[in-house]
């Protein structure tokens, strides 16, 4: 049962993470309702740049964005019929690549894509960090589990966790590009025509590189330079899922609920508590990311807010001009280093020093193994 527990973690993230994704995803449809329920009664327009009341604190430089972003945007009826098409494509095409995932497997992927895309660019857009994977790993499971393993489970699974990861990590990375747009007074629909461009390139770039990698490299193998270790682990959560959930650690489902049900309640407390008092309740997304990938990514975002505090509380109108700059740097050059760390580990250079922390048990054990 102790080997299981980090699985366990995994599934108490997806929780934490669908709670906080579709309370939000309710809360922006029911007031898109309102909206335009109200819209319809009143006739009215509403404003999105001119003229603004005097109470309206917006900067020149806000309102010209939002009257760009808005006027330059995708109509809906675009958005929508193209999904459809797509969806279409998928349909016909997937089954044909894939046999053991049917049609209607693909339809259902489709079906509940949009709402998991909204929760991943909400989350993405919250914490910068895409969670595509974690839908994925829930789509490995529940299609898995439908196929069965009589009739090719794992590698539905697989195949429908590749279809759900491209939905819901396209909309992310779409957002987080709208998002940059935005500030950078972009038109969205060049951007949009850019992406299909890109997308339609890397059809062909990507399935090209791999083939070079797979004919030049024994990718997948223990003792290549390129093992894949994570095709292993998607691989073995497969096969764990075409047993379906009674493979899972002892109440793992009864903890999942749990968390699932207390990241509503903690959303709902923050929308009906004052400012003053909200501010200091926690956001599951934010959350759940430790339960994923570590503690080490909450400590770097505990220092940055740290460093923004005490910097809005010194000098607040640079803050707020240069606060963006100074997280676009540090954060371009954190992926920045990923490329050199990458060659010393070709290198096999080790590091001088390492740094890990233990809890006081095992750290007594350390010491005790070290002064034998």
């Amino acid at each position: 049962m102790v080997r299981r527990c980090p699985f366990a973690q995994v599934f108490i993230a997806i929780a934490l993470i669908l709670g906080d994704g579709l309370y939000n995803f309710g809360k922006v449809f029911f007031r898109s309702a309102q909206a335009l329920n109200k819209h319809r009664r009143t006739q009215a327009i509403i404003p999105v740049s001119g003229a603004t009341s005097s109470a309206d604190t917006t900067s020149y430089d806000e309102e010209r964005r939002k009257d760009i972003f808005m006027r330059d945007g995708i109509p809906n009826y675009i958005a929508a019929s193209g999904y459809v098409v797509l969806a279409v494509i998928s349909i016909a095409v997937v089954p044909k690549i894939f046999p053991q995932l049917k049609w209607y497997h693909v339809l259902v992927t489709y079906c509940f894509a949009p709402i998991l895309a909204f929760c991943n660019a909400y989350g993405s857009g919250l914490t910068d960090w895409s969670l595509a994977s974690t839908y994925g790993k829930l789509a490995i499971f529940i299609f898995g589990a439908w196929a069965g393993a009589a009739h090719g489970g794992v590698l539905a699974g697989l195949a429908a966790c590749g279809v759900m990861m491209s939905i819901v990590s396209t909309a992310s990375d779409l957002m987080q590009d709208f998002k940059t747009g935005y500030l950078t007074l972009a038109s969205p629909r060049s951007m949009f025509v850019s992406q299909i461009v890109g997308t339609a390139m890397g059809c062909v770039i990507a399935p090209s590189v791999f083939w070079l990698f797979y004919k030049a490299f024994n990718i997948g193998a223990a003792d290549s330079e390129y093992s894949a270790p994570f095709a292993t682990v998607y691989r073995n959560i497969s096969i764990l899922g075409v047993e379906g959930f009674s493979s899972l650690p002892m109440h793992c489902l009864t903890l999942c609920l749990v968390f699932f049900l207390g990241a509503m309640v903690v959303n709902f407390f923050r929308d009906v508590t004052p400012k003053s008092i909200s501010q200091f309740i926690p956001i599951p997304m934010a959350m759940a990311i430790p339960f994923y990938i570590g503690g080490y990514f909450a400590i770097d975002m505990c220092i940055g807010s740290l460093i923004l505090y005490l910097w809005e509380r010194t000098d607040k109108r640079k803050a707020d001009a240069f606060a963006p700059a100074v997280a676009s740097g540090l954060i371009c050059g954190d992926g920045i280093w990923t490329l050199p760390a990458s060659f010393l580990a070709l290198a096999k250079v080790n590091p001088p020093i390492c740094m890990k922390f233990l809890s006081r048990s095992v750290n007594a054990k350390v010491d005790t193994f070290l002064g034998g």
